[in-house]
Parts: C-alpha cells; sequence; structure tokens
C-alpha cells in the first residue's frame, strides 16, 4: 500500500476534526461546544485542531457547508412555468429543510440554529453575510426572469429579496419559537409575492460613471474549476466576462451580467481575505441557495451567471492580479481563448462586459429579457 503524502494527510486530519466538530455540535450545540472535546473525539491534541480551524466559529461555518454541499440533490425538480409556481416550489424546498417542533433541541435538524448570531457577533461577518445574500437575490431573481411574469419590468432582483427575507425570517421562528409557522401560509405568501410591483427597473439611478476598460491582449490560462450552481466542470475559457470580486463588492456580479453579450459567458469568481472563516461562510451560503433553485426550477432556467470560489485567489493570479482583498473587484474580457480587455475597482465589472456592446434596453428604458437558452456556468473552491 503506498503511503499518503503530506497533503493527503492534512485532508484526512481535516476531515476528521470536521467529523468530531460535528458530532460535538449535534450533541452539545455550538455555545456549549468545547475545543477540547472537540479534540478529544478526533484523538488529536487542541493544538491539531487550531492547525487546521483558526477557531470555533470558522469550524462551525466548515460543517454547516460541508453539511449542505453534499445534502442530496433533486432527480426531478419541480417543472415551474411561471414566477408564482417557481416562487411556490422554491418556499416548500427551503420549508422542508426547518427543524420540526417535534424535533430535539439538539439535533441534525438544529444544528445550523447559531448561524445568524454567530453572523451578526461581528463586523468581519455582517457585511461579507449582507453581500451573499445580495448574491443569493440575484441568482434567484435572474432565475425567474427566465419565466412569464406579472410584472410590468423584467427585472426581478427586489422580488427575490423579498422572497428571501420572508424566508429566512421563517427560519428564524422556527428555530426561536417551534410550532408557530403554518408551512402552506409560508409558500402562499412566496407565490403571491411574484406580482408585487416594484420600481426594479435597470440601469439603476445610482449607477455611476464608469472608467472604460483597458485594452490588452494577454494569454489567459485559468485552472480547473468547479461551477456552484451546477456541480460541473466550470468554462472559464469561453468568451465573456470573469469578475474577480472580494467578498465586499458581490453585488457589483449583476453589472456584469446585465452589460455583457446575451451569448456571453458570465463568471463571479469569489475571493477573500479571511479565507479560512469567511470561505466556508460563502460556501455554506450559496449552497443552501442552490438546494432550492435545482428543486423548484429545470436547468433551462438556472441563472447565467456562473460562481467559482477561489479560496486560495489562483484563479485571480491567472488574470495578472496578485494582490486580494474583500474589497477586490478585478473582471476581464475573454475572446478566443485570451484577455482582450481588464478593468480594476470600483465599476470593473460593468466596464469589462460593455465593451463594444451597449446595454439592450426597452423603449422604457428597462433591460430587454435575456435569451432563455442554457449556459455555461462555474466555480471552484473560495
Amino acid at each position: 500500500m503506498s503511503r499518503l503524502t503530506r497533503a493527503q494527510m492534512q485532508q484526512r486530519t481535516r476531515a476528521t476534526v470536521l467529523a468530531a466538530a460535528r458530532d460535538e455540535f449535534i450533541e452539545r450545540g455550538f455555545r456549549n461546544a468545547k475545543i477540547d472535546a472537540i479534540a478529544e473525539r478526533a484523538g488529536l491534541t487542541r493544538g491539531g485542531v487550531y492547525s487546521n480551524f483558526p477557531g470555533k466559529r470558522a469550524l462551525y461555518f466548515a460543517v454547516l457547508a460541508e453539511d449542505a454541499e453534499r445534502a442530496p440533490q433533486p432527480a426531478h425538480p419541480e417543472s415551474a412555468s411561471t414566477v408564482s409556481e417557481a416562487l411556490a416550489a422554491f418556499a416548500r424546498a427551503w420549508i422542508a429543510r426547518l427543524p420540526l417542533a417535534t424535533d430535539p433541541p439538539h439535533g441534525p435538524t438544529r444544528l445550523g440554529a447559531d448561524l445568524l448570531p454567530e453572523v451578526l457577533a461581528d463586523e468581519q461577518t455582517r457585511r461579507p453575510f449582507a453581500q451573499l445574500m445580495k448574491l443569493n437575490a440575484i441568482l434567484l431573481g435572474l432565475a425567474l426572469e427566465q419565466l412569464p411574469s406579472p410584472k410590468t419590468t423584467n427585472r426581478l432582483i427586489g422580488v427575490a429579496e423579498a422572497v428571501l427575507t420572508t424566508l429566512h425570517g421563517a427560519s428564524q421562528l422556527a428555530a426561536a419559537a417551534p410550532g408557530f409557522l403554518e408551512p402552506f401560509t409560508i409558500v402562499r405568501a412566496c407565490e403571491q409575492l411574484a406580482a408585487l410591483d416594484l420600481p426594479d427597473a435597470w440601469p439603476p439611478a445610482h449607477l455611476p460613471h464608469i472608467t472604460p476598460a483597458r485594452p490588452t491582449d494577454e494569454p489567459w490560462s485559468p485552472p480547473p474549476a468547479l461551477d456552484a450552481i451546477r456541480g460541473t466542470p466550470a468554462h472559464l475559457t469561453d468568451d465573456g466576462v470573469v469578475a474577480i470580486l472580494g467578498l465586499h463588492r458581490l453585488a457589483a456580479a449583476e453589472e456584469a451580467v446585465r452589460a455583457a453579450p446575451p451569448a456571453a459567458n458570465v463568471t463571479a469568481v469569489l475571493v477573500t481575505g479571511a479565507p479560512d472563516e469567511l470561505a466556508p461562510l460563502a460556501r455554506l451560503t450559496i449552497a443552501d441557495l442552490r438546494a432550492c433553485l435545482r428543486r423548484a426550477f429545470l436547468p433551462s432556467a438556472w441563472p447565467r451567471l456562473q460562481i467559482v470560489f477561489d479560496e486560495h485567489a489562483i484563479i485571480h493570479s491567472a488574470a495578472g492580479m496578485p494582490a486580494i482583498s474583500d474589497a477586490t473587484e478585478t473582471a476581464v474580457h475573454i475572446r478566443a481563448g485570451r484577455i482582450i480587455a481588464r478593468a480594476e475597482g470600483y465599476g470593473a465589472c460593468h466596464a469589462a462586459a460593455s465593451i463594444n456592446h451597449p446595454t439592450p434596453t426597452s423603449e422604457h428604458g428597462r433591460l430587454s429579457r435575456p435569451a432563455t437558452s442554457p449556459t455555461s456556468t462555474c466555480s471552484g473552491t473560495l
């Protein structure tokens, strides 16, 4: 039998710590869980745990992310044909994950009960989480926009935000007041939000003047990556836009989608300056959204936007940008396997996506409905 490499040993140890931590969190709850007890379960020293995770909260986020990413995917999603039907299906998928009043106070169904309290506990997690919620609304809204809608505008991000607000509130009440919720009522409420008429046109009034992207001609050889939405290999070399975004700039991904040509590949590569704690939080947030998307929408209606997790900024380096932070906003335009334009800083997504391509609008100034043909997606490890 061949000996394990150092990387394989580290991966095995990390998996052992995660399994021990999950058991500890289920049995004692996050608040009462102890690092010493996790180390004992894993057969390691306290230092052995800390060599893999900087603290209990980072370990908690990693356990939740792993559970969310390993959740079984539906074999046959609901074939919603309208926005209201899709929202009802999405809400049913969300509600089905919530703990029941009869569930024990500590157990697998209540493993995530301390997530939001921990997010709220620190500005370092609050601000990225707000942007992750915005990205989830963009993903849900883009999927909804592929379906017939009673709204007078084609942009449905505001409706998606209202739905996610409703469902996150339901999650908190399910944890704090078991038995209070009537699931059918929540599903019906989300279904009715399809008709919510919001001033939701694009571009928004606050979109500033954008400095044009710089033309260039550089090779583009990104590493392999996995699409976080579809769970398939990403197509990073396809013609389109690759936007590299820190966790404080995720809302800018919509600018790339709206400004890019209809058939262009659009990828958001997520990076962070605090990968040990914020990377699993990002993976968890996207995985939770993805699970409900897959139950509510056929693949042809999945969002056009691709999501890539780039924990070690390898893709960022391939784009010629060595430094990253949570405020990073860098975008490159890819054509025929080469970088033909790049932009950095505020507005980079819009600038790189819109080269030689004015944003299509209707006669009323609203964004034209995108084509409904499926596009490629991408994601890796944040």
